[in-house]
């Protein structure tokens, strides 16, 4: 397709020859764009998606306006939805075999310890080990970082109402948890993507060049931070 005169060009990404992961998952904080970089590594290897529903938790937006009274029922409809979606991954496995999720099933132990009280994480956790949670390893772990003021600015710009009451407080916390979490995470080869300066949307290039670089990982862990 032309471009227009001035109209700046985009390559198309060569993926001839490469190896690609036959299952990525995409963490990060609230707002860090997970689902949109999942959408958009699955159209791009021709992939299933496993995506997160926050949408179809019912306590979901009654916890953005009143954490303590509503934090147990908001972790238990997650850890539940969780292991249907498990049950299912395994289910289609020898049909659907590469696929992109925007979560890790572990990333659910660490909402719910930055959320619950000691007598909520006591019933939480005897939930969660009478469910079968063992879902497949990635063949690469995407963790994508922001700072505070950007996860803000990107809740506020996809304009979900319920979001409207997540404040910085509970944004700094899980920050912390995913940074922990992380600091020790083995499981998988992991990439850590600081994505302050990174428009995969609207800028082709940024997104190309992230591509690129993850396709250049098969263990390990590596740190993408393009804007130093």
């Amino acid at each position: 397709m032309a471009t227009e005169p001035g109209e700046p060009t985009t390559r198309e990404l060569d993926l001839s020859g490469k190896t690609l992961p036959r299952f990525i998952a995409v963490e990060g904080n609230i707002g860090v764009g997970k689902t949109t970089l999942a959408k958009k590594l699955a159209a791009t290897f021709n992939y299933d998606t496993l995506l997160e529903q926050p949408e179809d938790n019912p306590f979901l937006e009654r916890f953005y306006r009143d954490p303590k009274s509503a934090a147990l029922p908001t972790q238990l409809h997650f850890l539940l939805q969780r292991s249907q979606q498990i049950q299912a991954l395994r289910q289609d496995d020898l049909f659907k075999p590469v696929r992109v999720a925007d979560f890790l099933i572990e990333k659910d132990r660490l909402f719910a310890e930055v959320t619950l009280d000691s007598d909520e994480l006591a019933l939480y956790r005897q939930v969660y080990q009478h469910l079968t949670l063992e879902a497949p390893k990635p063949d690469l772990v995407i963790y994508l970082q922001a700072p505070l003021k950007i996860l803000q600015e990107r809740i506020r710009s996809r304009g979900i109402p319920a979001e409207r009451a997540i404040g910085n407080e509970y944004l700094a916390a899980l920050n912390n948890a995913y940074t922990q979490f992380f600091h020790y995470y083995d499981e998988a080869p992991l990439l850590i993507v600081n994505s302050e300066d990174i428009d995969i949307v609207d800028r082709p290039e940024d997104y190309h060049q992230l591509v690129e670089y993850l396709l250049t990982i098969n263990s390990g862990r590596h740190y993408y931070n393009p804007g130093v």
